[in-house]
């Protein structure tokens, strides 16, 4: 079962690279993330903190937007490609499982959006820390910033599976990756402010809201590095929702939404015609 699984995650990160994703994910990942640490750099005097804690704030913000948009281009026609092209019939007839095709699909993609995560978000790390100074707490949370973007994406790349699994056609599951995203990470949080608007401050924004925020894999990311780092929270005015909810919500949130979604994929994918 591994060998067929670092098989196919071979073959698909040869086929990442070939296609230029690898680069084009980091290249892209690095200039945004440059961009905002340098254009974000006028509250360090004000706040007295050092430029890589108001970097790890701007990169915060950068990553939950950009990490899930990233994963789901990677993985969006992982099978309604195949299945257009006609390859899907030819892979199944290998000795291997679905499952071991669509593990070893994930551990290739995810390779590729870790690699572009890492040396983006890290270079600019870097960047501002030879620039404006870096103390233990920034760097740990930059490390935190890293490892959670990777965990984000991870849960939007098994949805991007799910995507494609369920679409019979590239176009058809490009659409649903798009909706997906929109969905998750921008009107989620904007039905969630129009409803802690309309309560005034009620049971529902002190009780059901934090849980809410928890319960999307974006929003846990949010949590997750300003729960960690009070400079960070500071800037990101995120202290109150952080403080609200046990320290292993975030977390948790993020660790199983991956499983959960991969599990989802795997049995969409069952039923899609090679």
């Amino acid at each position: 079962m591994i060998r067929h699984i670092l098989a196919i995650a071979a073959m698909e990160f040869r086929i990442q690279r070939r296609n230029r994703w690898l680069f084009s994910a980091t290249l892209m990942m690095l200039l945004f993330a440059l961009a905002l640490t340098f254009a974000g750099s006028a509250p360090t005097g004000t706040l007295g903190v050092d430029l890589l804690t108001v970097s790890v704030a701007s990169m915060t913000t950068l990553a939950v937007y950009l990490a899930p948009f990233l994963a789901l281009m990677i993985s969006f026609d992982a099978i309604a490609g195949e299945a257009e092209r006609g390859t899907l019939g030819l892979v199944l007839t290998y000795p291997l499982s679905r499952g071991e095709m669509l593990l070893g699909k994930f551990c290739a993609h995810l390779s590729v959006l870790g690699i572009a995560i890492t040396l983006g978000l890290g270079a600019a790390g870097a960047a501002a820390a030879m620039s404006g100074g870096a103390g233990p707490d920034s760097l740990m949370a930059l490390g935190r910033l890293i490892a959670t973007a990777i965990l984000l994406g991870a849960s939007f790349m098994a949805l991007g599976y799910v995507a494609s699994a369920l679409s019979s056609t590239v176009a058809g599951a490009a659409g649903l990756a798009v909706g997906l995203w929109l969905v998750m990470v921008v009107l989620y949080d904007l039905g969630l402010l129009g409803a802690v608007v309309f309560d005034g401050g009620g049971a529902f924004t002190q009780h059901v809201f934090p849980w809410l925020l928890a319960a999307n894999p974006a929003d846990a990311f949010r949590l997750w590095n300003v729960s960690g780092s009070q400079e960070v929270a500071l800037i990101t005015g995120m202290a109150g929702a952080g403080a609200a909810l046990p320290v292993w919500a975030a977390p948790a949130s993020l660790f199983v939404w991956p499983v959960v979604a991969l599990a989802l994929a795997a049995a969409a994918f069952r039923r899609t015609e090679p």
